[in-house]
């Protein structure tokens, strides 16, 4: 089981690297490789000083995950969150880890920075991105909301009447 800290790196298995730069790593699995090198700011340096550059999102994914131990926790959070990083990404950072004690389990949210390797300073578009932005629709409210919903001011003459039946009935006063 690899022991996951905030500001880890990990890279997607078969990830390019600059020619020269050797990351040692260990096997985390679905897919990825938690690198031994400490964190993104000494890799970044690693990468620039061979032409390279490195691209960080700040704000990833976070999910959670539950463990009998701590490092099962973490562990389940990560893979969880793993889940949620696109593709073009081929790196990421563990931003943060929160973690709560239950008596028969823990509990852990992890946060990551997705991040890209590559050797141009721009990132490319992928072929699959869209040609125009997304935009959503602007939901407006009705000018008069009881229009289009006639039944909701009938209802509270009925619920009315009915407590005062229901206090009658139970001899309260009204």
């Amino acid at each position: 089981m690899c022991n996951i800290a905030v500001l880890n790196v990990l890279l997607r298995t078969q990830t390019e690297l600059p020619i020269g730069l050797n990351v040692p790593t260990e096997v985390f699995g679905e897919g990825w490789e938690l690198t031994q090198t400490g964190d993104i700011e000494r890799l970044n340096e690693e990468i620039l000083a061979r032409g390279w550059n490195l691209i960080k999102i700040e704000h990833g994914p976070q999910r959670s995950g539950v463990g009998d131990t701590r490092e099962e926790a973490i562990s389940a959070a990560l893979r969880l969150c793993l889940r949620h990083i696109s593709e073009h990404f081929n790196a990421v950072e563990v931003n943060s880890i929160e973690l709560t004690e239950y008596p028969w389990f823990f509990l852990a949210t992890v946060m990551l920075c997705p991040c890209r390797i590559q050797k141009d300073a721009v990132q490319s578009v992928p072929d699959d991105a869209p040609s125009h932005p997304i935009t959503r629709p602007h939901r407006r409210l009705p000018r008069q909301p009881a229009e289009p919903y006639p039944q909701f001011g009938s209802a509270m003459p009925a619920v009315r009447e009915m407590l005062v039946l229901s206090r009658s009935v139970q001899g309260m006063p009204r």
